[in-house]
């Protein structure tokens, strides 16, 4: 089975003088998570669209689907955890409670407000993971990546092998949760994503490549990219 994991556990620190996590901002008259939410709900391959929230914040997910997207039996929301990979985790052992979790078992994992990812990337995710166990969907490093320890550099990568990460992140659920679970709590301090997990246990995550507008709302700039986006696909 193939599960959409939306990750909406933030709380927008980012974002600045707003009172709700980033993801329950409205764009165009509705939140960005049901923006993101409607783009993985017409692919058929998802058994359930979980979606993982703060705990305070449960009620308000459920009311803003119910209002924006509708009662569907596809979406069930959870709470997420106190880290990324602990929230990810929360949707693994949801996924072992009420299915059966297996070695075939897929997770595609997103950011809530990453709200224009595609079809196309949704269904290289899905390819990728099935043939590979793991991937991360990337697009090339359009600028020169330098490294420094905050007062000069370090060295200056080669561009030519530097992406920047965005998501979707999609796994075998069982193979990421038994990696996780064999990490030491120093391991899992430095960890900065899922897909490091695998890495630093010498495993192969696959590429996927995204798109440059598959953008993750973040600053309040960003708000008026994702309404300029909008904009676009509506002409379209």
């Amino acid at each position: 089975m193939i599960f959409a994991v939306i990750l909406a556990g933030g709380t927008g620190s980012r974002m600045g003088s707003t009172d709700m996590p980033k993801q329950f901002l409205e764009i165009k008259g509705k939140p960005i998570l049901n923006h993101t939410v409607e783009k993985f709900l017409p692919n058929p391959k998802f058994e359930k669209i979980i979606i993982l929230s703060p705990r305070a914040w449960i009620g308000h997910t459920k009311e803003i689907i119910r209002k924006f997207t509708g009662d569907s039996e596809r979406i069930t929301v959870i709470e997420g955890g106190k880290t990324r990979n602990e929230t990810i985790m929360n949707a693994i052992d949801y996924i072992d409670k009420n299915y059966t979790l297996d070695d075939d078992t897929i997770i595609v994992t997103h950011d809530s407000v990453r709200p224009f990812v595609t079809h196309r990337i949704i269904e290289d995710n899905i390819k990728a993971a099935q043939l590979s166990g793991a991937c991360d969907t990337v697009i090339p490093a359009s600028d020169t990546i330098v490294e420094g320890d905050g007062r000069k550099i370090t060295d200056i990568p080669d561009r030519r092998k530097m992406y920047q990460g965005q998501t979707p992140q999609s796994f075998k659920a069982k193979l990421l949760r038994d990696t996780y679970m064999s990490l030491t709590a120093d391991e899992k301090d430095i960890l900065t994503d899922a897909a490091k997990i695998l890495v630093m246990k010498g495993m192969d995550v696959s590429l996927v490549q995204g798109e440059t507008y598959n953008i993750k709302i973040t600053y309040p700039y960003d708000l008026k990219i994702a309404r300029s986006l909008l904009d676009d696909e509506e002409i379209k």
